[in-house]
């Protein structure tokens, strides 16, 4: 497939969360291919314009509500929609309802004439607590968007079912959001499914060094339990990173 352009929405999992920049902001999957759809538009000769509309904690709800509309407005020819992770990791949720708001932007953003890529986050489930929960969720979630999201005009990547993916290697020291390397093997999923050539991304990033268990509840476990029961969110306060269609750099 062949695109000029490319906007993404959704939360951390597309904001780029977890593969940090020299100057603090982060990077990302979506970044990534931007950057193979831009050289790939290069080949041809022809420009390329890049938007990230995504903000980490975003509820599926948000992520329609606030990101869907002003992405439509920017008339990319391909839309990338995530959401749902932050979703299943509350007490009550219904999965029919998650697949339902996919299903029904993926149909919007199809209807003006966008070509949607739809794709689920990594599984994470083996190295956090109440993974087993949380598995189960993602797995219903899974099989109920590919049951409710009509195949017309979308591309379904499920990250979800990478086997590879699992392994703590592509994760980041809060095991629940992929590292660089992580973020890489989710770029080359997206970029291998629209049948885009996968750039060479470089040397691998080093291996993260992890904080033992206790750190690691004080550090992430606790405040993410702190931000659910006072109803705060990574998220607060924060803007789109890229909310316009822009060029892209290719070194």
């Amino acid at each position: 497939m062949q695109f000029r352009s490319f906007a993404a929405i959704g939360d951390s999992f597309t904001e780029g969360v977890g593969d940090p920049l020299p100057d603090g902001r982060v990077r990302g999957w979506a970044d990534l291919v931007a950057m193979g759809l831009a050289a790939d538009a290069a080949s041809r000769g022809e420009d390329f314009g890049y938007a990230n509309l995504a903000i980490r904690g975003r509820l599926l709800g948000p992520i329609v509500d606030e990101q869907l509309e002003p992405a439509i407005k920017l008339a990319p020819e391909l839309l990338s929609l995530n959401g749902g992770g932050n979703d299943i990791m509350r007490p009550k949720v219904t999965i029919e309802w998650v697949a339902a708001e996919l299903a029904r932007a993926a149909e919007k953003a199809v209807d003006a004439g966008i070509h949607v890529l739809l794709l689920s986050g990594g599984n994470p489930t083996k190295h956090i607590p109440m993974g087993k929960k949380f598995k189960e969720r993602g797995d219903a979630l899974a099989a109920e968007v590919l049951r409710q999201v009509p195949p017309g005009g979308v591309t379904f990547v499920d990250n979800w079912a990478d086997a590879e993916l699992t392994d703590l290697r592509y994760w980041s020291v809060d095991k629940l959001h992929l590292n660089p390397l992580g973020h890489r093997k989710v770029a080359t999923n997206v970029l291998t499914a629209l049948g885009v050539p996968v750039p060479d991304w470089g040397e691998e990033p080093p291996e993260i060094k992890r904080p033992g268990n206790a750190a690691y509840w004080a550090k992430f476990v606790l405040p993410w339990i702190g931000r659910r029961l006072t109803g705060r969110s990574s998220g607060d306060g924060r803007s789109a990173k890229r909310p316009s269609l822009l060029p892209v750099e290719l070194s």
